[in-house]
């Protein structure tokens, strides 16, 4: 028989259903549990232990919280709350740490009074983490006694035992993520900082801590956040200029009713302000979740600030004609965080992305319109100023939606003319394509005539670019720099922006190894991150690292790509009959030179460009080149003791 006539010809009966006991179909499909075994998903069971601590800091009995990444790969998580429950499960027959860490679905979230509110959703987080884990310990503190208990892949290696007395509660969970599951185990500290320093501002006045034990990686942080949210927009807002004097917040608590009738409480927090930007930059959370695609919560949020906005202008006449607010009018420059705790929340997928509880939307557009309409009649000045820079919004959307239909007529996809100093590869398949952005003429000269022309293309920029920051869309298109990229990439910009029409896979930013080059890199990269940020999510924007330095050494040539590497070179070899060459530019070298130092994929060294570095690069151009001087004295004063060398 052939192979198609085999595989009809097998059975299927009872014998070929498998069943999967304990913790076997978290080993078997992690990605059902925590999204994915890469690093995102390594960095997922760390906050799966930290919410549990979290809910009972929600509960109002922990106060202080530990992360700790130890110096032999594991991590380990402290709080101060009441401890896992270590008495016998009445239905089970083992203790109640057991339970939790050994059977999915179990956990004080299921309509029991442990916790009315709770970040976890399955009651599935110390039993995935631990099944995980090649190896997971528990102490807990309870009743003055120490409780230990071990576990080795999610199998306990004994029972729960008393190995001491302390008078003190709390439980600390240390965990070893298992090399057999994960891609990688080796924590990023900034990745749960970040997290760490997020949750602080989530829950006001509770201290964290976070510490990196490892060996030459050695640091620890503390937050704590008295403010809470409103403090969290402050520092997202810092260095801008603001609408409102301060932050508005509201705080609001309510009742919900279940399907069974019981009464369930819900706290809604909301901080926002108005900065002079172009874009929004909302965040929100459910039970300190981050709902990264936002929810009933945020659609509330999104659609009262309109409605209250629109209402005001109408009613004290500041509208011309016919004008009416879009939601993109209303929000532009916004900055706000929209935070809920409740019972019950409904959350789409296991990794908790979206909330679905409808009930929010009302809520959080009854706490907006009690606090907000009220404050928008007792600042008249500020309110004002807000409308009118949400109408000047308006009519400058409307002249960048005409912009964007010009630049899709006569995009590239409609056979329309690429840039004249667009040097263009010769294949056709995008996958296969990469185009180069060269600062000037000399480098763009050097650049065409060391490529290899079947999959490279280059494009020189003449000077530095427009700073978008500060542009609307439509003057941004009447910049011939811009308009050449926009053309030449052929995958449209703003709302429009479409990787799948992108035509180069890569994108590289190749610029002067000194502070213009660093200036120009800056200013692609916001122009990337503000009109482009599809390509950047996607990992379609680079930056090539042209060498500092060429070293020839008895004829023999070696570069180096920072003043620390050469240095290491001193100390192994000396400076003796050595000739020593600083590039101060890319014109400085010769098409040989430029292809087999930054050119050549067998050898050349590409930075991929994440959203972590477009924010930052936006963020300190923001601060040296920004409308505030005091910003750019306080920046050259703070780091001015970092420069070793300056070219002038």
């Amino acid at each position: 028989m052939n192979e198609i006539e085999l595989t009809k010809s097998k059975k299927y009966d009872e014998n070929d259903i498998q069943v999967l006991e304990g913790l076997e179909p978290v080993r078997k499909r992690p990605g059902m549990y925590i999204g994915s075994t890469d690093e995102r998903g390594l960095h997922h069971i760390v906050v799966e232990i930290v919410d549990n601590s979290i809910d009972e800091a929600i509960a109002g009995y922990c106060n202080e919280i530990s992360v700790e990444i130890l110096a032999d790969g594991g991590c380990r998580v402290t709080d101060n709350g009441r401890g896992i429950p270590t008495g016998i499960h009445k239905t089970e027959g083992i203790s109640a740490v057991e339970v939790v860490l050994t059977k999915l679905h179990a956990g004080g979230k299921f309509g029991g009074e442990g916790y009315k509110i709770s970040g976890g959703l399955h009651g599935v987080g110390l039993s995935v983490v631990n099944a995980l884990s090649s190896k997971l310990t528990v102490d807990i503190f309870q009743h003055g006694n120490h409780y230990f208990q071990e576990y080795h892949r999610g199998i306990p290696t004994d029972r729960l035992q008393v190995v001491g007395k302390e008078d003190r509660t709390g439980t600390v969970v240390t965990f070893y993520p298992d090399s057999v599951i994960f891609e990688t185990t080796d924590f990023i500290y900034e990745t749960l900082k970040s997290r760490i320093r997020e949750i602080a501002f989530l829950n006001k006045g509770l201290l964290l801590h976070i510490e990196d034990q490892r060996l030459e990686r050695e640091q620890k942080h503390t937050f704590q956040f008295m403010g809470g949210i409103a403090e969290f927009v402050q520092d997202l807002t810092k260095n801008k200029e603001c609408v409102f004097d301060e932050p508005i917040y509201i705080n609001k608590f309510y009742t919900t009713k279940s399907p069974e009738g019981a009464q369930n409480p819900c706290e809604i927090e909301i901080s926002f302000q108005y900065i002079d930007s172009y874009s929004e930059n909302i965040h929100s959370y459910a039970n300190n979740i981050h709902t990264e695609e936002g929810g009933a919560h945020l659609d509330g949020f999104k659609n009262t600030i309109t409605r209250l906005l629109n209402d005001y202008a109408l009613k004290n006449k500041l509208f011309k004609d016919n004008e009416k607010l879009s939601g993109d009018d209303s929000r532009e420059g916004i900055v706000a965080i929209v935070s809920v705790k409740l019972s019950d929340p409904q959350f789409e997928g296991q990794t908790k992305t979206k909330l679905g509880n409808s009930e929010m939307r009302t809520l959080v557009s009854k706490a907006l319109s009690e606090t907000f309409e009220e404050y928008l009649e007792e600042h008249p000045k500020e309110s004002k100023n807000l409308i009118t820079k949400c109408v000047l919004s308006q009519r400058a959307r409307e002249a960048a939606r005409n912009a964007r239909d010009l630049a899709r007529r006569k995009s590239v996809l409609e056979n329309s003319t690429l840039p004249g100093k667009l040097a263009d590869c010769s294949e056709k398949d995008p996958k296969d394509c990469e185009i180069y952005l060269v600062e000037g003429d000399s480098a763009g000269g050097s650049a065409k005539q060391g490529r290899d022309r079947r999959f490279q293309a280059i494009l020189p920029l003449r000077g530095k670019i427009l700073n978008v920051e500060k542009t609307r869309v439509a003057k941004a298109l009447e910049n011939e720099e811009i308009k050449s990229m926009i053309t030449a990439f052929g995958c449209g910009i703003t709302i429009d922006c479409d990787p799948a029409k992108l035509r180069y896979d890569k994108i590289i930013c190749m610029t002067d190894a000194d502070v213009d080059g660093s200036h120009i890199r800056t200013l692609l990269l916001t122009f990337f991150f503000r009109f482009m940020k599809p390509l950047i999510e996607t990992g379609h924007i680079y930056v090539a690292q042209p060498p500092l330095y060429k070293v020839t050494r008895n004829k023999q040539v070696t570069y180096f790509y920072s003043d620390s590497e050469l240095e290491k070179e001193f100390e192994l070899n000396g400076k003796k009959n050595m000739d020593l060459q600083r590039y101060k530019g890319l014109g400085e070298m010769n098409p040989e030179q430029l292809w087999s130092t930054t050119m050549n994929p067998e050898n050349r060294i590409l930075k991929q460009i994440t959203m972590e570095d477009a924010i930052s690069a936006n963020e300190i151009f923001d601060t040296l080149m920004g409308e505030r001087p005091e910003l750019r004295k306080q920046f050259i004063e703070e780091n001015a003791k970092l420069v070793k060398d300056l070219d002038i």
